[in-house]
C-alpha cells in the first residue's frame, strides 16, 4: 500500500515537473519573442513605417495569447501560438534592419531570407492552428500530412522568394493565405465535435475574425467611395490583432459565458454593415463618378447617420410600439398579440392550463377587460379553467338542446346570454359581455367570456372577429388534448392487454412444462420401481433352474410378461416428458438426438450456445412437434433438414421436409399442433411462420427475441 502510495506521489511529481519546465520554457520563448519585436521596433527608430510598427505589435500580442494559453490551459495550441509569434517577430527583425542598415552579402542575405520565410511559414502556422483547434491536437494522420506538407510549402514558397530581392512577391503569399482557408472545414468539424468550453473559445476566435473582416472591409469600401483611409493594408493588419485577443480571452472564464450573445449580435451588425456598403457603392456606381471636395464629407455623414439609424431602428421600434400600445390599449402589447403568439405558444413544454390562464391575462389587459374567463368541459358539464381576476364559480351546466345551439352560434351577448346561456353573468351586466363559444366539430368544449365594467365602450366588429379566431384556436387546442388523452388511454389498455396475454401463454407454457417434470417424476417413482421388482423376479428364477426347472421356466415367462408392460408403459410415458438430455447439454445435443429418432431421415444443423430452460424447451419441443408432423403427412419418402442458429437479435429454428405438402387454407394450419407451437414462441415475443404448397413440401419455422 506505502510503495503504490509512493508511486503515485512520485508519478505527480514528475508530471509537475514536466509541466512546469515546459511553461518554463514557453516563458522565455515568449520572452524572446517580445524581445525581438520591441527590437525591430526601436531598431528602426524613426525610420519605421506603419506597416512595420503594426507587425511588431502583432508579434507582441501573439506571444502575450500564447503565454497567456501556456499558464492558464497548458494545452499544446500555446506552442503553436508562440510560434507563429516567433515567425512574425524574426520577420519584423529582418525587416527592421533590411530599413536601418546597409546590409551586403551574408548579411542582406539572412535579412531577406527571414523576411521571406516569415511570409511563408506564418499561413503554414495559421493552418496548423485551424486544423488542431480549440486544443491542438492531431487525431488523424491525414491532418499531420497536410501540416507538415503545408510548413514544407511555406518554407519552399519563402525560399523561391529570393529570386527577386529587390521587393517581395505578392502573389505567392496571397496564394499561400487562399490555401490556408481550406482549413475552414476541418475547423468547423471539430467545432461541432467540442463540448461546450471548447466550443465557446473557438466562438472567440469567430467573433474576432468577423470584426477584423468587418473593419477590413468598411475601410476598403470607404477608400473607393472617398479616397479615405489611405493604409488599408495597415488596418486589416492591426485588425487581425483581435485573433490573439480572442484566443487570451479564451482562458478566462468569465468571458466564456456571454460570447455567444457576442457573436450574435457581431453577426447582426456585420450584415447591416455589409447592406450599407453596397446600397453607397449601388449608388455611386449610378452616380457615374466619385465625390469630391465637400461632397465626400456629405457622403461621409451620410454613411454614419445610415449606419446610426440601422443600429437604432429595432430598439426604437421596440420601444415605440410599447409606448403606443401602453397609451391605446393599457398594455405593452395589442389585442391581437395573444391571437398571434398563442400557436407559437402551444409548440413550447408549457401545459395547457398555464397556457388559458395567460391568454385570460393578455385579454384582460388588453381589451381593457373587468373579467376574463376561459370555461372547458364536456358532456355538458364546464368549470372555470382560467378566470382573471380569479374569483370562486360553480359548476356550470348545459342542457342538451342548449348545447346544440350554442356550439354553432358565433360571438353573442346581451339577450342572447340570458336565453340560452342564463346563469352565467349576471343579468346586469349581460349587455357589457360577450361570450365566444369554443367548438370542434359540432362539440361544445367550453367558451370565453370577456366582460368590460359598466359605462365603458362597447365591444367592436373587431373585438368579435378576435374572439372568434381566439375560441377557433382555442377548440383545437382542447379537441387535441382530448384526443391525447384518449391516445394514451387506449395505449395504455393495449399494453396492459398484451402483458397480460403474454402472461397467460408463459403460464401456460410452465404449467405444461410442469406437468412434464411431474411424469418425469412419476416414470422415476413408479415404472422404475416396477422394474426393480422385474429384476428381483429374475434372481429368483435363476435360484430355481437347478432346484425346480419347471418352477423357473414359468416364472421367466412371468417375467417376459411383466417387462413387456413395463417397456409398452415406460413408452406411452416417455411422451412429452422433459428431456434430460434438454436440462444437461441444452438444444445442441437434445435435438441432434431427437433427428436421429424421427420418422424420416433427417440432417441437422444446430448452432447455438445455452439459454434459460423455458427457451430450450419451447424451441425443442416446437421442432419436435414439427417432426413429428412432417412424419406424419409428409409421405413415406420425404426427407426433412432441421436448422437452429442464433444471431445478436433472435434464436431461430426451421424443420423444412420434401414431402406432398398441403394446401394453406385448409384447416392442417390451424391444428392443436400449430397452436402449441404459435403459443410457446408467442409467450417470448416471438412468432410462428408455416410455408407449404401442395408437391412443394412444408417448412415451418419461428423465432424467439433474445434483446
Amino acid at each position: 500500500m506505502n510503495t503504490h502510495a509512493h508511486s503515485l506521489r512520485r508519478a505527480k511529481h514528475d508530471a509537475e515537473a514536466v509541466t512546469t519546465g515546459a511553461k518554463l520554457g514557453l516563458a522565455v520563448g515568449a520572452a524572446s519573442v517580445l524581445t525581438a519585436a520591441g527590437a525591430a521596433f526601436a531598431a528602426a527608430g524613426e525610420r519605421a513605417s506603419a506597416d512595420l510598427i503594426v507587425v511588431s505589435c502583432l508579434a507582441m500580442a501573439w506571444a502575450m495569447a500564447g503565454a497567456a494559453i501556456t499558464f492558464r490551459r497548458h494545452c499544446p495550441v500555446a506552442a503553436v501560438v508562440q510560434a507563429f509569434a516567433a515567425a512574425t517577430a524574426i520577420g519584423a527583425l529582418a525587416w527592421s534592419r533590411n530599413l536601418t542598415q546597409d546590409l551586403h552579402g551574408v548579411n542582406a542575405l539572412a535579412a531577406d531570407l527571414g523576411q521571406r520565410l516569415a511570409l511563408g511559414i506564418t499561413p503554414a502556422l495559421v493552418f496548423h492552428l485551424l486544423m488542431t483547434l480549440p486544443d491542438g491536437l492531431m487525431a488523424r494522420v491525414g491532418h499531420r500530412r497536410l501540416v507538415s506538407a503545408g510548413y514544407v510549402l511555406g518554407a519552399v514558397t519563402g525560399v523561391a522568394m529570393l529570386t527577386t530581392r529587390d521587393h517581395v512577391l505578392v502573389w505567392p503569399i496571397v496564394l499561400l493565405w487562399a490555401l490556408t482557408m481550406t482549413a475552414l472545414p476541418t475547423a468547423h468539424t471539430n467545432y461541432r465535435a467540442g463540448g461546450i468550453v471548447d466550443q465557446r473559445r473557438l466562438q472567440w476566435i469567430g467573433w474576432a475574425s468577423l470584426v477584423a473582416v468587418e473593419v477590413t472591409l468598411v475601410s476598403v469600401s470607404l477608400s473607393l467611395v472617398a479616397d479615405w483611409p489611405h493604409h488599408n493594408a495597415e488596418i486589416a493588419l492591426a485588425a487581425s490583432g483581435l485573433v490573439p485577443l480572442a484566443l487570451a480571452a479564451g482562458t478566462v472564464p468569465r468571458l466564456l459565458v456571454r460570447v455567444d450573445r457576442l457573436l450574435t449580435n457581431t453577426v447582426s451588425l456585420a450584415g447591416l454593415t455589409v447592406l450599407i456598403v453596397v446600397a453607397y457603392i449601388l449608388a455611386l456606381a449610378a452616380f457615374g463618378r466619385k465625390p469630391n471636395g465637400s461632397e465626400r464629407s456629405l457622403l461621409l455623414l451620410s454613411m454614419l447617420a445610415a449606419a446610426g439609424a440601422a443600429l437604432a431602428y429595432q430598439p426604437a421600434r421596440t420601444w415605440l410600439a410599447e409606448r403606443a400600445n401602453r397609451v391605446v390599449y393599457g398594455e405593452r402589447v395589442s389585442p391581437d398579440e395573444a391571437l398571434r403568439t398563442w400557436g407559437s405558444r402551444l409548440t413550447r413544454a408549457i401545459p395547457l392550463d398555464e397556457l388559458l390562464l395567460q391568454l385570460a391575462e393578455t385579454l384582460r389587459k388588453s381589451m381593457q377587460l373587468s373579467s376574463a374567463q376561459i370555461w372547458t368541459g364536456s358532456n355538458g358539464e364546464y368549470d372555470v379553467t382560467a378566470m382573471v381576476p380569479h374569483r370562486h364559480v360553480q359548476l356550470y351546466t348545459v342542457g342538451e338542446k342548449e348545447r346544440a345551439v350554442v356550439s354553432r352560434s358565433g360571438v353573442a351577448g346581451g339577450t342572447w346570454l340570458d336565453i340560452w346561456l342564463p346563469g352565467l353573468v349576471e343579468p346586469v351586466t349581460s349587455a357589457v359581455t360577450r361570450v365566444a363559444p369554443i367548438a370542434h366539430s359540432g362539440e361544445l368544449l367550453g367558451f370565453i367570456a370577456c366582460e368590460r365594467p359598466l359605462g365603458r365602450a362597447v365591444f367592436t366588429e373587431d373585438d368579435d372577429r378576435l374572439l372568434t379566431e381566439l375560441a377557433r384556436q382555442v377548440g383545437l387546442a382542447l379537441h387535441n388534448v382530448q384526443l391525447d388523452t384518449a391516445l394514451q388511454a387506449s395505449l395504455d389498455e393495449l399494453r396492459q392487454t398484451n402483458d397480460e396475454l403474454r402472461a397467460s401463454r408463459v403460464r401456460i407454457v410452465a404449467a405444461g412444462d410442469a406437468e412434464r417434470r411431474k411424469l418425469e417424476r412419476n416414470l422415476h417413482d413408479g415404472a422404475q420401481q416396477h422394474l426393480v421388482a422385474l429384476a428381483v423376479k429374475l434372481r429368483l428364477a435363476k435360484d430355481s433352474v437347478v432346484d425346480d426347472p419347471a418352477d423357473a421356466e414359468a416364472m421367466i415367462d412371468e417375467i417376459r410378461g411383466n417387462l413387456q408392460e413395463a417397456i409398452t408403459e415406460l413408452r406411452s410415458l416417455a411422451h412429452g416428458i422433459y428431456p434430460p438430455l434438454l436440462m444437461s447439454g441444452g438444444l445442441a445435443e437434445a435435438l441432434p438426438s431427437a433427428a436421429s429418432r424421427a420418422a424420416l431421415p433427417t440432417d441437422h444443423s444446430v448452432h447455438v450456445g445455452r439459454h434459460s430452460q423455458e427457451i430450450e424447451a419451447a424451441v425443442y419441443f416446437c421442432c419436435m412437434e414439427a417432426m413429428q408432423n412432417a412424419g406424419k403427412y409428409a409421405g413415406p419418402d420425404a426427407s426433412m433438414v432441421l436448422r437452429v442458429w442464433e444471431d445478436a437479435e433472435a434464436l431461430h429454428w426451421a424443420v423444412a421436409d420434401d414431402g406432398v405438402g398441403f394446401d394453406q387454407e385448409s384447416t392442417a394450419a390451424a391444428g392443436h399442433g400449430f397452436v402449441n407451437m404459435r403459443d410457446r414462441m408467442g409467450s417470448f415475443g416471438g412468432s410462428v411462420d408455416v410455408t407449404s404448397s401442395a408437391g412443394s413440401g412444408t417448412t415451418i419455422g419461428g423465432y424467439i427475441p433474445l434483446g
